[in-house]
């Protein structure tokens, strides 16, 4: 009988854990939504660091409620700005690349991190993939390659800007490659550091990295009170709430189906996209999407969970 209450018990927290992870992704959804409302006239620069620096405040105060020990070692200061710096490249190519492609291009070439993690991981740290994450590697590629080689728009070419623009494609693969630098360097911190300091402290150096550029930028536009709530938004909503959220569904359910979750980030993205900009995706775009979601969702199946991202930061 305990044996069988025991498995209840762990049926319900899976339950719950897959609830709050679709929650989670409801708040990471927003996302793009939230940067293309503040630019113009907030610039990309301007955006992540205003989003790390509020998300950074929010999760701090939330470390003091909880009493979680927000304390670093002198020798750790080198480190944690080496992870800010990663996240801080991450978010600005994030955000940059909104600016000059769509928003179905943007969520499903950053969401390529687990990708890299698997080839960065065999490189560095000698983690051999499975061949099933080879396969999902495979996969993945020929999505990409349909979503943003085989139907790159010419006159987006020439402009530099545009729904197929290889401008916008090359930076929202940069930010999945620097999520996933963030990710493995980051990965022993994490369980070293509790929740609340760990991302208190990256989010807030990286914010420090992008503060200079910022502040050069902050005199030469006004401020709408809609841009500014935006920001705001931005800043609590995907980055402090649904970081939260996310990794509590990670406490009560299985790494794999929570990752598994958060990859409908993508469909929610292009969801909004419609809604709110009136982005409807080609079918063209709309397979390729599909594509590299379902290589994605095969190395995520065939990688041991704790090589996996353990934060999401979109």
């Amino acid at each position: 009988m305990a044996s069988v209450g025991q498995r209840a018990l762990r049926t319900r927290a899976q339950r719950a854990g897959a609830l709050i992870a679709v929650a989670a992704v409801g708040c990471f959804s927003l996302a793009p939504v939230f940067v293309l409302a503040a630019n113009p006239p907030f610039s990309a620069l301007e955006i992540a660091f205003w989003r790390l620096a509020i998300g950074a405040v929010f999760v701090g105060m939330l470390g003091l409620v909880t009493r979680t020990r927000l304390r670093l070692t002198r020798q750790e200061w080198g480190k944690f700005a080496l992870y800010g710096l990663a996240l801080a490249i991450h978010l600005a190519s994030y955000v940059a690349a909104l600016s000059f492609t769509s928003i179905a291009h943007v969520v499903a070439l950053t969401y390529t991190s687990p990708i890299f993690i698997t080839i960065l991981a065999a490189i560095l740290l000698k983690e051999h993939p499975t061949r099933g994450a080879l396969v999902g590697l495979a996969i993945a590629i020929l999505g990409i390659a349909v979503l943003s080689g085989f139907q790159i728009d010419p006159r987006a070419c020439t402009t530099g800007h545009g729904p197929c623009s290889p401008v916008g494609d090359l930076l929202a693969l940069s930010a999945g490659l620097f999520a996933a630098i963030y990710s493995i360097a980051g990965r022993v911190e994490r369980e070293r550091h509790p929740l609340f300091t760990y991302t208190f402290y990256v989010y807030g150096l990286a914010a420090l990295w992008l503060l200079p550029v910022a502040v050069t930028l902050m005199a030469r536009h006004a401020y709408p009170l809609s841009a500014v709530g935006a920001v705001i938004g931005l800043g609590i909503i995907p980055l402090g709430m649904g970081h939260t959220l996310y990794n509590a569904a990670l406490r009560r359910a299985n790494p794999t189906l929570i990752n598994l979750i958060s990859t409908q980030e993508i469909t929610g993205g292009i969801i909004l996209g419609a809604i709110f900009f009136h982005q409807i995706p080609s079918a063209l775009s709309l397979i390729g999407v599909a594509v590299t979601l379902a290589g994605i969702m095969i190395v995520m199946l065939a990688t041991p969970p704790g090589a996996l991202p353990a934060d999401v930061v979109e």
